[in-house]
């Protein structure tokens, strides 16, 4: 199946602007399929292939380029949860009525994990304790105005449409028409200047701050992590998803700063001249209305590499609205295309939320291909846009096109060997999916919970 691997791989890589001959490099090993019609384990091989090309791609800068090797089964159990908890457990990612729910004419799922996600639905629904009764409240709902209603009052839902009607859409229109990877180089800036990468540790010396949430960006900084970037996640003072925290801040530290109190800029914007790159999952806009716009980030921090992402697209008239990998599957088609191949009453979704994950590692490898041309041009700076919803259209248009070879449950041999401590309990991950020859994926710090350490830079604590 390793030749669907490297075509997707291929286009991930074309998009990202990278240099054909990386592709040489690359080999593919391990066996098994994650259950789909879409070739999911593909997806996933070729995502992580695509960042640890650009990790390649770095690497040679200070020396010969590495050969790179990507374990397609690792890279399928990366995409559902990476972490192993000893003694402790993990919470369920999950608000009680979030999930897909028969409205009069079809179905349509709430996202309700975040409160303020949950207390648009009640506005609309009234409040229910379970499924049952928000289940009874959505049936004498059409689909297309309950999502509606929902959206209107700062919530988050989608109906479940076919890939034709998505197609179809203005918003599916917009989003098949825009770039994978939305890329702009910048070349009259000069700044960063004197940074070198090494071979063993290609990212050590870079700073990253990271203004993202799930998934799809703590997926790319943990990425970035693993190869010696220094990275700073920061959230407002009441954010938490507890659920998904100890999965994806491995080899972060986690602060938090109040982006509306005038002492917290200041902070911020410290930061941000000390950041190489900028990665925010923030929905278009949302900086802008905090002062800080592209114009000003770039004012701040000349050189920056800003990477950023948006659930709909960037265009579009959709292009503001809140959105996660489980919506974007029901609006693009995806879910629908899954119970026709089920032959199931109800949408059936991807095994695992590939579309998070997948734009989470072309979102690192965009940022890695920022710091290469930042190298190459001299120290001008570079922004890459990607969303899920453009991601999802790759996986909608790949064909699985064979008989799955079924993966076998995660075991004891996937997970690597050393403890990981982490503010809950020790741990044990998965086995590095990828491997940089003579650059090896590893973590320096454990999962931590957020708002655990100081909005500042680890060589400036002092500030």
């Amino acid at each position: 199946m390793s030749s669907r691997s490297f075509s997707l791989t291929r286009s991930f890589w074309s998009a990202l602007g990278g240099d054909p001959s990386g592709l040489e490099r690359l080999r593919f090993v391990g066996e098994g399929e994650l259950p789909s019609c879409f070739p999911v384990t593909d997806f996933a091989s070729a995502s992580i292939a695509a960042a640890a090309l650009s990790i390649g791609e770095l690497a040679a800068q200070a020396n010969d380029a590495p050969p790179v090797t990507v374990n397609r089964r690792l890279a399928s159990l990366w995409f559902g949860w990476s972490i192993e908890p000893i003694g402790w457990k993990l919470l369920d990612p999950w608000d009680p009525i979030a999930g897909d729910y028969p409205a009069r004419d079809g179905w349509i799922r709430l996202h309700t994990n975040a409160p303020h996600h949950r207390a648009a639905a009640e506005r609309v629904l009234g409040f229910h304790t379970d499924k049952a009764g928000t289940a009874h409240a959505i049936a004498g709902w059409t689909k297309g105005a309950l999502e509606h209603a929902v959206v209107e009052a700062g919530g988050c839902a989608a109906e479940m449409r076919s890939t034709a009607e998505w197609l179809a859409h203005p918003q599916g229109h917009a989003v098949s028409s825009e770039p994978l990877v939305h890329i702009q180089a910048r070349r009259d800036e000069t700044a960063h200047a004197g940074w070198v990468p090494s071979r063993s540790r290609p990212l050590a010396g870079i700073r990253i701050l990271d203004l993202t949430r799930v998934l799809a960006g703590p997926v790319a900084t943990r990425f970035l992590a693993a190869y010696g970037a220094e990275v700073l996640r920061i959230d407002p003072p009441d954010w938490d998803e507890p659920g998904i925290v100890p999965e994806v801040t491995l080899g972060k530290r986690c602060a938090r700063l109040d982006l509306k109190a005038p002492e917290e800029r200041d902070r911020f914007e410290l930061l941000l001249a000390g950041a190489d790159v900028l990665v925010h999952g923030y929905r278009p806009g949302a900086l802008e209305g905090l002062g800080y716009d592209e114009p000003r980030r770039r004012a701040i921090s000349p050189g920056l590499v800003d990477i950023s992402l948006d659930a709909y697209g960037w265009s579009g008239p959709w292009a503001g609205r809140r959105g996660f990998d489980s919506l974007v599957q029901m609006s693009s088609g995806i879910a629908d295309a899954g119970r026709k191949w089920k032959g199931a009453d109800r949408p059936v979704p991807l095994p695992v939320q590939a579309l998070d994950h997948g734009t989470g590692y072309l979102l690192a490898a965009a940022a890695v291909r920022g710091l290469v041309n930042r190298l190459i041009g001299g120290g001008g700076g570079m922004t890459a846009r990607l969303s899920l919803a453009r991601t999802a259209t790759v996986l909608g248009q790949a064909s699985e096109g064979g008989e799955q070879t079924p993966l076998t449950p995660c075991s004891d041999c996937d997970l690597s060997p050393p403890l990981e401590v982490t503010s809950w309990g020790n741990a044990r991950r998965l086995s590095p999916p990828a491997v940089v020859a003579g650059a090896p994926m590893s973590w320096s710090r454990g999962a931590s919970v957020l708002g655990s350490a100081r909005a500042a830079w680890e060589e400036t604590t002092s500030a």
